[in-house]
């Protein structure tokens, strides 16, 4: 088996690697938004205890 035949996986590799792009962008994206709104509750958290001037 080449590697040409592997990656074509049959003919269906192209949906079988967009399925798999697609899969790693979701599990990217649910990682990345929860630390960002974390930060951005922290950041919001701080200047509410901060006194104002």
């Amino acid at each position: 088996m080449s590697l040409d035949e592997f990656l074509s996986m049959g003919g269906y590799g192209f949906y079988v690697w967009t399925s798999y792009g697609v899969t790693f962008l979701v599990l990217l994206v649910n990682i990345i938004i929860p630390i960002a709104q974390r930060k951005q509750f922290f950041a919001k958290a701080l200047k509410k205890q901060r006194p104002s001037l």
